[in-house]
């Protein structure tokens, strides 16, 4: 395609709707720009390709035997990129990209879109599962979510649940637990990424983290989760990472009650871009899903 950059596809695209449609002045109107500019459009092609593309009298212009040639070529050509134009769009309508951290994806997020794939079926979803921030004006993801304090730079930031933790294990372990002091007698699996510290939910009880015992530690939080369903300690979890286990009878909670910690979930989108009507629809339906989730943690 090198030759393509000694002309200006403004004039080719100017010489294609004259030579299609025969006047300058249809030209102008499906191009929305004056006569005069196609006219300049046009000479200004002619010089660059070396060769004249109309002939000009006192009765008009009428294409030469070169602009005859061209003229199917120049209008199969922009029939493509016209094309490939539309084919962008409609994804871009109906592909929603998400990107958001795995453990959320795959632990309360995933099994949940089901329920919006019925309530928009016109809608694809596209998940880039990863913890990095990304550009949210210059990458195809149309809205983050994402656990903080909300303080990111140069976006938008809008808080849906707060970040509440609790212990659990599984139920023949959680047998042995009646008391919050029973958790110093018992295995603990660790979140070794977790920037939570157990000490937010043991403070309440008098207890510190150093009273804890050693257990087996993770550095993705969906494994510590299957290692205390698997009967191997205590982990202290969140509704969105347990709710699913818990509900399934493969986890249980020995104590009642959260603790606040000073994160939260937010849903993050680009202040500079519009916003389309796909992630309004998401944003509605997983305001009401965390709601939902929340409601069940309530004491």
């Amino acid at each position: 395609m090198k030759n393509l950059s000694s002309v200006h596809l403004n004039g080719l695209r100017a010489a294609e709707a004259a030579l299609r449609l025969g006047l300058l002045s249809a030209a102008a109107d499906e191009l929305g720009v004056t006569v005069g500019a196609v006219s300049q459009h046009i000479i200004r092609c002619e010089e660059q390709l070396g060769l004249s593309l109309f002939d000009r009298s006192g009765r008009g212009m009428h294409p030469t035997a070169f602009g005859r040639q061209v003229a199917g070529l120049l209008s199969e050509g922009f029939g493509k990129l016209d094309q490939a134009v539309a084919l962008s769009r409609r994804q871009a309508d109906t592909v929603l990209t998400i990107s958001v951290a795995p453990v959320f994806a795959s632990k309360w997020l995933v099994p949940r879109l089901s329920r919006f794939s019925t309530l928009h079926p016109e809608l694809r979803m596209r998940l880039d599962a990863s913890i990095g921030l990304v550009n949210l004006d210059t990458s195809d993801v149309d809205l983050a979510i994402r656990v903080g304090v909300g303080d990111w730079p140069g976006v938008k930031a809008e808080f849906i649940l707060a970040q509440e933790v609790f212990p659990v294990c599984a139920p023949a372990l959680g047998e042995r637990l009646n008391n919050p002091n029973d958790i110093l007698t018992a295995p603990i699996v660790r979140d070794a990424n977790s920037n939570i510290s157990w000490n937010v939910w043991l403070a309440q009880f008098g207890l510190d983290e150093s009273q804890l015992r050693d257990g087996n530690s993770f550095t993705d939080a969906a494994l510590a989760l299957d290692s205390a369903i698997a009967g191997q300690g205590v982990m202290l979890a969140w509704p969105t990472l347990a709710h699913d286990a818990l509900a399934a009878g493969l986890l249980v909670r020995p104590f009642q009650g959260l603790a606040r910690t000073d994160f939260g979930y937010w849903l993050v989108t680009s202040k500079n871009r519009y916003e389309p009507k796909k992630v309004k629809a998401f944003k509605s339906w997983i305001r009401q899903e965390v709601a939902e989730t929340a409601e069940k943690y309530k004491t």
